[in-house]
């Protein structure tokens, strides 16, 4: 009989070979931190961790499914690190009730940890020490547990409620570095007090965050940004740097000015201060990409050239990917609790379950898109394959062996 070189198999299944990722960090120090496991007999906080992302990575629609699913796999648990399937009710007290800053200090702990491992080896040319990407995305949920967003719907009566997921990001990452879940309703501008930046980074973000009470103060910082500009802006051209004309399907800078707004201050509770009015200097730049689209951006950067604050714009995108990826891939349209802590545990989670997968997909070094990665590994969640053979692998079908008489054939199949 020939040797099987195609498959190898593993003592161990995918789901646990994944799970191996989360203790690289101190989980029991967490857990004492946070105290998240007094009052819990039977359900700890290792087996709530890793029974919700049991449920996430195989995108089950309910707690009920992850509990029937647990129990269904019977002798396979001891591999999974859990002793038994947990009940039902068990686990939705769990999920109602324990903290969700244990999951949210869990995430911050592995993104430190995979920090470095995860940074591109390529650079952009830029002489920023680092270059951020911010943006948020709404979350739709099935009640009006959080607050909504935009107006009362027509038919429907009230807005549903929902979340929003504030997000930043190093351009060189693909997992989030800081991230705050708030009500969809909370304006994205307050996520931007929130942030603490060194000097001489460059932080690039879409027009929602337009507030030049915090460009001021990051200008005096010494902090650099790059946005898009309002239509409703109110300026006064100072200078004109540059000018050209357009020409259709050619991506050039129009125009490269400096400009001054004004803004009223606000003091340290966040209020404005209406009678006072401060000017700021800022620097606009009027670009023309090859589908012949209109953008103009605003930066406090002075000294890079016109060109690179839209190629600075343009990385925006790598947000934007991230969130197209947690949103597809994983189950955000149903949630497994019906209260705001089981919700932000959920997100938590999930983040989680993004951040093992993109490990796991760099340590294979798999050329799939981070979609097939996750359907793969739903697909194969309790398999004992190897997970980096399993993502690697580009083989579209195993050779065929002598397996003998055709008796020994069929019984193998079977």
């Amino acid at each position: 009989m020939s040797k099987d070189t195609e498959i190898k198999f593993v003592g161990q299944p995918v789901f646990k070979q994944i799970m191996n990722l989360v203790n690289k960090v101190d989980i029991q120090g967490l857990i004492r931190k946070h105290n998240s496991d007094y009052y819990y007999k039977a359900f700890k906080t290792r087996t709530h961790l890793f029974t919700m992302l049991f449920g996430i990575l195989s995108r089950c629609d309910s707690m009920t499914e992850i509990c029937e699913g647990l129990r269904a796999l019977g002798g396979k648990l001891n591999h999974l690190g859990l002793d038994k399937a947990p009940a039902k009710s068990t686990a939705c007290d769990g999920l109602r009730n324990r903290n969700n800053k244990f999951f949210e200090e869990l995430y911050f702990s592995l993104v430190k940890h995979y920090q470095s491992f995860l940074s591109d080896s390529r650079t952009f040319g830029l002489t920023f020490k680092e270059v951020l990407l911010i943006d948020s995305t709404t979350v739709r949920l099935f009640s009006d547990i959080l607050k909504g967003v935009g107006r009362n719907p027509k038919g429907d009566g009230k807005k549903k409620g929902g979340l929003k997921v504030h997000m930043l990001i190093d351009a060189v990452q693909s997992v989030g570095r800081f991230i705050k879940v708030t009500a969809a309703k909370v304006h994205d501008q307050k996520f931007l007090k929130s942030l603490e930046l060194i000097s001489h980074s460059m932080v690039v973000f879409d027009k929602a965050y337009n507030y030049y009470h915090q460009f001021a103060l990051w200008t005096q910082n010494q902090v650099y940004f790059v946005t898009c500009m309002k239509k409703n802006a109110v300026y006064v051209v100072k200078e004109v740097k540059r000018t050209h004309y357009r020409k259709e399907g050619q991506a050039k800078v129009l125009r490269d000015e400096i400009i001054e707004l004004e803004y009223h201050p606000e003091d340290e509770s966040g209020k404005r201060n209406l009678k006072i009015k401060k000017n700021l200097q800022l620097r606009k730049v009027s670009y023309q990409d090859e589908r012949n689209r209109y953008f103009e951006f605003l930066t406090n950067n002075f000294d890079i050239e016109a060109e690179e604050v839209a190629f600075l714009y343009k990385k925006r995108w790598g947000i934007e990917i991230l969130f197209k990826k947690m949103k597809q891939n994983f189950q955000l349209h149903y949630f497994y609790g019906e209260n705001v802590n089981a919700i932000y545990t959920q997100v938590w989670c999930t983040l989680i379950a993004q951040l093992l997968l993109t490990v796991t997909q760099k340590i294979a070094q798999a050329k799939k898109a981070f979609s097939v990665v996750a359907s793969l590994v739903r697909i194969h969640l309790i398999s004992l394959l190897d997970v980096n053979e399993l993502l690697r692998s580009t083989k579209r079908s195993y050779n065929r062996r002598n397996l003998g008489p055709p008796l020994l054939q069929l019984s193998l199949n079977l």
